[in-house]
């Protein structure tokens, strides 16, 4: 299968685009490299295209099968230093990729979408895909927009899928230290001390890079009746974790380590736990295989081989906000971050 990656050059991306071409598919990269040279470790190479999604057009998408479109602003803080341009790039660009791949005859589009669309679970029961969307922040509404957008347009020639993908961990050579588990392990390692900053009882449903890119390819290779239309949650019941459980995991893995509640002590508005039924029902060969502590364990393991320091912990290198702010203020970005 010919299959277009939108941000390969990104934290999953740079994980899931060579982990689809070692499955046996043809890969080829889209992305605008706003992170080239932020890298933990070399990055295994797939072709690439360099480009912005809000420029693809039908006749671009004519050679593929299938599109797996990760490009996003990626986290909550970039959505709230400018709410119009998160949902112009993850929602807007998002329909109009999709539409043109439809234009153009691909038969399978597969979205990276999000749990956070959940926002909080008042009753702290696990939410399936039925359960009501609640999204808290621009970039959770961005994802709640497009999925609806594409559901909207599929058909029987056209196969679109919403992976809600859990809050992520593990290394990628594209590593970001702005998620739960990796900034944890991060700060206990370059400080000796793990920062909490709410009171550690919100829960965080977590999945691995690499378990991404395994339910991206279920997702890729299922017949089009099961995933068409369909969205589904992409994680593990037993990776639900709260947040001061997560410490306790980033402490174990860098001995000597010390818990540290370093914020007002608020309790932090999102917290949901994630049910995964539907998946497992739906791809019964898929095996997810890591878990946080594994996960813990290996970041520190990357960390360390890397050299990480507390200066490019706290710097733009591994930040998304940080990194973007950087390149707009030498000049490189424009308002809309385009390149200059």
């Amino acid at each position: 299968m010919k299959v277009l990656v939108t941000g390969h050059g990104g934290y999953i991306g740079a994980v899931l685009a060579p982990f689809l071409a070692r499955a046996g598919h043809e890969v080829t990269g889209l992305d605008t490299m706003f992170y080239d040279g932020c890298d933990l470790y070399e990055p295994e190479q797939v072709e690439t295209v360099r480009g912005d999604i809000r420029d693809v057009r039908p006749a671009d998408l004519e050679p593929f099968d299938a599109v797996v479109h990760l490009a996003a602003l990626s986290n909550d803080p970039l959505g709230d230093l400018d709410r119009e341009l998160t949902l112009a790039i993850n929602f807007h660009a998002t329909v109009d990729l999709a539409r043109a791949a439809k234009e153009a005859g691909v038969g399978r589009f597969v979205f990276a979408s999000s749990c956070s669309m959940y926002g909080a679970a008042a009753d702290g029961a696990p939410v399936d895909e039925s359960a009501p969307l609640k999204p808290l922040t621009a970039y959770a509404e961005s994802k709640v927009r497009a999925e609806e957008a594409l559901t909207a347009l599929a058909d029987s020639g056209f196969a679109p899928v919403s992976m809600r993908n859990a809050t992520a961990y593990g290394a990628s050579p594209r590593l970001r230290l702005d998620i739960v588990l990796n900034n944890l392990v991060g700060w206990a390692l370059t400080t000796g001390k793990v920062r909490i900053l709410s009171d550690g009882t919100p829960w965080r449903p977590l999945v691995h890079v690499e378990d991404i890119a395994r339910a991206t390819l279920a997702a890729l290779e299922a017949p089009a009746d099961v995933v068409r239309g369909e969205a589904f949650n992409v994680g593990s019941d037993a990776d639900n974790h709260r947040v001061r459980d997560l410490a306790e995991i980033a402490s174990k893995a860098v001995g000597g380590s010390e818990i540290e509640y370093a914020g007002s002590g608020d309790p932090d508005p999102r917290s949901y736990r994630v049910d995964f039924t539907k998946l497992n029902r739906a791809f019964p060969a898929l095996e997810l295989i890591w878990a946080a502590p594994a996960g813990a364990e290996e970041l520190a393991g990357a960390y360390r081989r890397s050299g990480l320091t507390l200066d490019e912990f706290d710097g733009p290198r591994y930040t998304r906000l940080k990194r973007l702010r950087a390149l707009a203020e030498d000049g490189a970005l424009d308002s809309d971050l385009r390149w200059r």
